[in-house]
């Protein structure tokens, strides 16, 4: 099997749609779908590659917000947690349940009668499940390797991770793809065609051919995060203030140590601010920061400083790993798109979204998406659907429940993918071994590209039996391989080896990768697309540049 990727894409000059989606985070990706579940012919434009950007820069927690309890946004902690069950059922191999540890030593300002409280509060919003049988070992385990110089006191709750929300955006593409939705990455709007006070369309470019086009929209929304603001100045759009304040949010990523817990770890900061210690692809992910930047999200990165603090702040919690800044396997940060607050503290800004309509502006038709979190995603596509008046009941395609949870609703039937979380594991077992069978590739293998490609497992699996070099593996330090790679090229607009190795099949991520694996994954996957020497020096080229612009080890 051999496909290309130089193929050109069809133009889309002058083509008219009803639905323009501009930015493809996990937010873009989501208001596309529930756009073209509708009916509505709807075009997704993202810049560099879907989940890129803000979404892959995240702490990966798919949380009800406890701490927003503190600042009495119940209604957002509400919304959250239900979201949450949906996604945990739904998604169950990229979303699952994780056990969190709050951490409070002797000088917290934190009130235990408060936080038990609080506890208790937020288990009946979400809906009155209380600890599992595992607690009490976990929270002795997370003790053991608390500073012992310091007296603790530890609340369990629950709450979920999505370990690779890049992921979770892969698989709502090719859901908004299927219900007709043209996905175009590498694709920059130069700005939105503004006249007699309505948007009309895009003007956009392709960043691989280099090619300029024009496209017509009824609806245009500005869902690009961070870069909200940005698109209206390029297009002249003036708003009455900023819509964005810019909140750098940094992380640094640790080996796993002697001790290091199961449980997730919500502690305080060597300053009081919140800090998760969470376990994370075989490795430790410590965050995040809060700090103001009004640079460009596309070259955000932590600062010294931030790297330092979350380092110090770690060796508070757990001095028994003796890290030093030369045990940091790479730093990340990305820029919230939280709402602008001039006034308000940064840890008191609201995490709600909110849509803001352009028609004041002088650009009625257009839609900017404010705000936000994984978490919440799917419902700010509801709301923005509702806003343009896309009305799921009307379409000819889908309605009702079948709607909410259409992800799922044919894994009912053909695999244990929509099941509850807690009734997976003895089934997902046994679906693990179909697939080792139908690819002829090992259980490990198999289990790998279950949790990672769900009901399109059965489709990479037969692709691998037909050929040893797509059962290969993709670096020798993993089980992934290449017929992901190239399921990813085929049917997840994957263009490059960086939106491979990075989103669709993110081993690049794992703590074994160099440039040697670099190589590795080039060269095997080389002869299956079909790149020439040169192509597959530039796409190892391009990939480094991207991965060390993304995760940067600390000099």
């Amino acid at each position: 099997m051999k496909l290309t990727t130089n193929a050109p894409r069809p133009s889309l000059e002058n083509q008219r749609f009803q639905v323009i989606v501009i930015g493809g985070g996990i937010n873009g990706v989501a208001i596309a779908r529930e756009c073209a579940r509708t009916g509505r012919h709807t075009l997704l434009v993202e810049q560099d590659d879907f989940g890129s950007g803000t979404t892959s820069r995240s702490t990966r927690i798919i949380h009800g917000g406890l701490r927003y309890l503190e600042h009495g946004e119940l209604g957002l902690v509400r919304d959250s947690l239900r979201e949450r069950k949906k996604l945990l059922r739904h998604y169950p191999h990229l979303v699952h349940p994780l056990r969190f540890l709050l951490a409070l030593d002797e000088n917290s300002r934190r009130n235990a009668l408060k936080i038990r409280t609080g506890l208790w509060l937020y288990r009946m919003m979400a809906g009155g499940r209380h600890g599992t049988s595992g607690d009490k070992e976990d929270a002795e385990k997370v003790e053991r390797s608390l500073d012992q110089g310091r007296r603790w006191s530890l609340f369990s709750y629950q709450d979920a991770q999505c370990e690779f929300p890049e992921r979770l955006v892969a698989e709502w593409l090719v859901e908004a793809v299927e219900s007709g939705v043209i996905a175009r990455n590498h694709t920059q709007v130069l700005a939105v065609d503004v006249r007699q006070g309505r948007a009309k369309g895009i003007f956009i470019r392709d960043r691989l051919s280099g090619k300029e086009e024009r496209v017509e929209g009824s609806w245009v929304i500005n869902a690009t995060g961070p870069w909200a603001d940005r698109i209206c100045q390029r297009s002249s759009i003036r708003t009455q203030r900023p819509m964005l304040g810019g909140v750098r949010g940094s992380h640094i990523v640790l080996p796993r140590f002697a001790g290091v817990p199961d449980s997730a770890v919500y502690s305080e900061a060597v300053d009081g601010r919140p800090i998760f210690v969470i376990p994370w692809n075989q490795q430790i992910l410590v965050g995040t920061t809060e700090a103001e930047d009004r640079g460009d999200p596309g070259k955000v990165q932590p600062s010294l400083e931030e790297i330092d603090y979350l380092l110090q702040s770690f060796a508070t919690l757990f001095p028994q790993a003796n890290f030093s800044g030369t045990d940091i396997r790479y730093a990340f940060a990305g820029i919230r798109p939280l709402p602008y607050a001039p006034n308000a503290r940064l840890s008191g800004v609201t995490r709600k979204h909110y849509l803001h309509d352009h028609k004041a502006d002088g650009a009625a038709g257009m839609i900017s998406a404010i705000g936000g979190k994984l978490t919440t995603a799917a419902q700010l596509a509801r709301e923005c659907a509702a806003k343009i008046g896309a009305s799921m009941q009307k379409s000819p395609r889908i309605n009702g429940d079948r709607a909410e949870g259409l992800s799922a609703a044919s894994d009912l039937i053909q695999s244990p993918l929509g099941m509850i979380a807690s009734d997976v594991d003895p089934v997902l077992d046994s679906f693990v071994a179909d697939i080792a069978n139908a690819g002829g590739i090992s259980e490990s293998s198999a289990s790998g590209i279950v949790e990672w490609h769900g009901k399109r497992s059965g489709a990479i699996a037969r692709m691998a039996l037909s050929s040893a070099d797509l059962r290969a593996p993709l670096c020798p330090h993993t089980e992934h391989i290449v017929a992901e790679a190239v399921d990813a090229f085929a049917n997840e607009c994957a263009m490059t080896l960086g939106d491979i190795l990075l989103r669709r099949v993110p081993v690049a991520l794992g703590a074994c990768w160099s440039p040697e694996c670099t190589r590795e994954a080039a060269a095997v996957l080389k002869p299956v697309m079909g790149w020439s020497n040169q192509q597959a020096a530039d796409e190892i080229e391009a990939f480094e540049a991207e991965r060390e612009g993304f995760l940067r080890k600390p000099s």
